[in-house]
């Protein structure tokens, strides 16, 4: 089976980074996305962002070659671009065009800023979009600086998974009468709305504003890292008190009174150097012997060269080999219209 998007042809103009992810995640789940790239670029097979589909060469200068964009834009369902804005107008080939030829049409625009505002036209990256939107100033340690999460809140997070999401909602829309659309994905707003639940624990007064100091943030000793006795690490998320006491129970310190009030902030600074004394007491592989797959909710941090082997991503097929290139494979999954297995692009 080719998935649940077999039928819908999408024409990807390229780019780098968020909008080959957002290319990536329509032809994984069964979209045939043609990728549209200037004369003379290659394909790098061991990219796993550009999987699945194939290129076409256009110059975006050359009138001939807009003619074909624009006829190849009249059969297929949606469009995907990560210009700054007004750039495919200049073209020739901006919404009012397309739309004009195929009224059927779903657009999507991709940009850091937006299609409006004052930042609009300016350069960025996603370290200033999750700066703006307020996601990298809840991000860090307590005392230290902001900590960007690599570029996974604003790019993809925020950019090409919500772009995705607005293609299929914008395509499902078509089909069910509505006309042809422009989506304007901005990674300010989507790396905003991730932040939706901390907005929400503000309101009710359980999230302060000083990064690192509340329940999720590193600031609970129950949800944190902890370097091991070999000098790797494992993450304990025990927040609710079944798992609270289980986490006790495990590491021998139910009777110890330090640990009693879970939730008083005044105790988490002491009971954090206690729980890094016990943890830099055994290995990591002794941690796990003793916590995985409990309900202490635990797990081991893995890097590159661990994580396909762990029993439980080798059990799913979390991350497959195409051609050589150990990568992450498709997600989710799907019980009548499983997708068709990736392909170098």
């Amino acid at each position: 089976m080719p998935g649940p998007l077999a039928g819908i042809r999408i024409i990807e103009l390229a780019g780098i980074g968020p909008g080959p992810f957002c290319g990536m995640m329509l032809a994984d789940h069964g979209a045939e996305v043609i990728r549209v790239d200037r004369p003379g670029a290659t394909p790098n097979p061991r990219d796993p962002l550009l999987r699945s589909r194939a290129t076409m060469q256009l110059d975006l200068k050359s009138p001939d070659d807009i003619a074909r964009l624009r006829d190849l834009a009249k059969t297929v369902d949606g469009l995907i671009e990560g210009f700054r804005p007004g750039v495919t107008e200049r073209l020739g080939i901006g919404p009012d065009v397309l739309l004009a030829d195929n009224p059927k049409l779903v657009y999507g625009r991709m940009t850091g800023w937006g299609q409006t505002g004052p930042y609009a036209a300016a350069a960025g990256h996603d370290i200033n979009y999750i700066a703006l939107s307020g996601v990298l100033g809840a991000l860090g340690r307590a005392g230290d600086k902001p900590t960007p999460p690599i570029n996974l809140a604003g790019d993809f997070g925020g950019g090409a998974m919500m772009l995705a999401f607005g293609m299929v909602s914008a395509l499902l829309g078509v089909k069910n009468g509505a006309p042809g659309q422009v989506i304007d994905c901005a990674m300010t707003d989507g790396s905003a709305l991730l932040m939706a639940m901390m907005w929400g624990f503000r309101a009710q007064g359980v999230w302060g504003d000083d990064r690192g100091t509340n329940l999720l943030d590193t600031g609970a000793p129950c949800y944190d890292t902890y370097e091991t006795a070999d000098g790797k690490h494992v993450a304990i998320g025990s927040l609710e008190p079944q798992f609270y006491a289980l986490l006790r129970q495990t590491l021998g310190i139910a009777d110890d009174a330090l640990f009693d009030a879970q939730h008083d902030r005044a105790q988490w600074p002491a009971q954090k150097t206690r729980l890094t004394e016990i943890f830099k007491s055994k290995t990591r592989d002794e941690w796990c012997a003793l916590m995985e797959a409990t309900d202490v909710c635990f797990a081991p941090v893995l890097g590159f060269d661990e994580v396909a082997a762990h029993p439980h991503n080798h059990a799913r097929g979390t991350f497959i080999d195409i051609g050589g290139v150990l990568q992450p494979a498709p997600a989710p999954r799907y019980s009548a219209t499983p997708c068709d297995p990736p392909r170098q692009p």
